[in-house]
């Protein structure tokens, strides 16, 4: 019925019955179908500020096996949901910055002298409320005009000579802020922030008889910086500092210690090490999604489908991953400047075994374990486990976060970082906007213990592959260096890494 009319009538007439706003309900943390079914009926609980009510009054006890645990458990589910509604991600935020960017330069490119965003979309924290863009122009009104009109524009909220403000689809808030050019560096600096950083910044300009706004480093009334932001930081005596690092961490610190890091870039990603296939739930065989990583110019890539226990996602069994090993071998002849190495995504199983015995796992080229099942039966323990077996390289996705609906594992970090350092085990940034697990703050303390990272877009279609800046993004807001992520290094190097290989 749906192939012939993309539609099915008994679907539609159950959702008749039920109030839409329930759904939302299906989105939090600790609040399950089976759950959001009783309260619905017994509570007549439809939004979340129902449910927020029922906790409230204590009505929401009166459901069976609704404990005090389970009930503060919901209660942060609704916290972060309400969080999460509020902020974007930013794999969410990225394109609309470059729709606005391109808009405004195809349809005012002469008269667009300079175009950044700014803001915590700059800085690439994982969520921003809304989105900064700084211009410089010789024609302010036309440009904030076109800015004004531009296609999937559902509201304007504020229109000023130097500074608009609109709702993009009813959901995304886009400031833009005309600035002359010669103020440009300063005012991109100054709306970059963070504000604590800038704070940081403007105590120093004060003992040094200097004054910084958005339009530029002032001694008395002399302007004396402002174009470039380098310029903002050269005058006060350090080197420029980039703005995934503009948090006041240190860095102020560093900068003038002349201690802050070469911060690794995009350019210095040699392979994408977490790519799925046909062979389990993603999209594409193995030779089209391999073209697709070797056209983004990596050197080498590696296939790591599910393990069998991940039924839910067409795990590889045994016979299937002897059989994908082959294709990968015979697929590798194919090419003379690319490899691809033949890997599994193995789960952690409940009790910390892996889901595939070390023969199979010492055939592989390179092995991710992860956590997809149980999270509440003790993932520290069962991570440790995973990567004392001399064959695991990588730990996928430590704290199996998601961003906009479910927070990571109880996990003790430090214990899986001081492992992670003494087994030579590597450990994820999943740079799947919804994840960017590990988080900058586990990023630099994972740095701190020596333990190397490796950044990897989890790919299932082609559609994923572009998020590996997102990241690049979190490492280097994460102090990373291209030395502490194994792929950066070139086929021969990581294979000197792994640990299998100094058994």
């Amino acid at each position: 019925e749906y192939l012939d009319t993309g539609k099915i009538e008994e679907f539609d007439a159950l959702l008749t019955t039920i109030p839409r706003d329930l759904f939302d309900l299906l989105s939090i943390q600790n609040f399950g179908p089976k759950t959001a079914a009783a309260a619905f009926e017994k509570l007549g609980i439809e939004t979340v500020n129902d449910l927020e009510k029922a906790i409230e009054t204590g009505s929401l006890q009166t459901l069976p096996g609704m404990g005090a645990k389970k009930i503060e458990n919901i209660r942060r589910g609704v916290q972060l949901f309400k969080s999460a509604s509020q902020r974007i991600s930013i794999g969410i935020a990225w394109p609309v910055v470059d729709y606005v960017i391109e808009y405004l330069k195809e349809h005012r490119g002469k008269l667009v002298q300079d175009i950044m965003p700014a803001g915590s979309v700059r800085r690439n924290r994982e969520t921003v409320h809304d989105i900064d863009i700084i211009v410089s122009t010789t024609d302010p009104e036309s440009v904030m005009n076109c800015f004004r009109d531009i296609p999937r524009r559902t509201r304007v909220l504020a229109a000023g000579s130097t500074k608009a403000s609109i709702m993009l689809d009813e959901r995304f808030q886009v400031d833009l802020r005309v600035i002359p050019h010669e103020s440009f560096g300063a005012a991109l600096q100054y709306f970059t922030g963070s504000k604590e950083h800038n704070v940081r910044l403007r105590e120093l300009a004060r003992k040094r008889g200097l004054k910084i706004n958005e339009y530029g480093v002032y001694q008395d009334e002399h302007k004396v910086a402002g174009e470039s932001e380098e310029d903002i930081y050269r005058i006060l005596d350090m080197p420029f500092i980039p703005p995934e690092l503009r948090e006041d961490r240190g860095e102020i610190d560093a900068a003038m210690d002349d201690r802050l890091p070469d911060l690794m870039t995009i350019g210095e990603i040699k392979a994408d090490l977490h790519i799925h296939s046909t062979y389990s739930d993603g999209q594409l065989s193995l030779a089209d999604m391999a073209k697709l990583v070797r056209d983004r110019g990596y050197e080498y890539m590696a296939f790591c489908d599910h393990s069998a226990s991940a039924f839910y996602a067409n795990g590889v069994s045994v016979p299937k991953l002897s059989q994908q090993i082959k294709e990968i071998r015979s697929l590798n002849e194919t090419y003379s400047d690319f490899e691809i190495l033949a890997g599994s995504e193995v789960d952690i199983q409940p009790d910390g075994s892996l889901d595939l015995p070390d023969e199979i796992l010492q055939k592989l080229d390179f092995v991710i374990a992860s956590v997809h099942t149980a999270f509440k039966t003790d993932p520290t323990l069962r991570t440790i486990k995973a990567m004392k077996n001399p064959f695991v390289d990588l730990i996928g996705h430590p704290t199996g976060r998601l961003i906009s609906r479910r927070e990571g594992f109880e996990i003790d970090m430090d214990r899986i970082l001081d492992v992670a350092a003494e087994t030579g085990t590597a450990l994820e940034i999943n740079s799947f906007w919804d994840r960017l697990d590990l988080r900058d703050i586990h990023v630099r303390a994972a740095i701190d213990r020596g333990v190397k990272l490796c950044i990897n877009t989890d790919a299932h279609h082609r559609e994923h592959l572009p998020m590996m800046h997102l990241g690049v993004g979190t490492a280097r807001r994460g102090w990373a260096t291209a030395a502490d992520v194994i792929n950066t290094f070139n086929l021969e190097s990581l294979k000197n890494w792994q640990k299998r290989n100094h058994a």
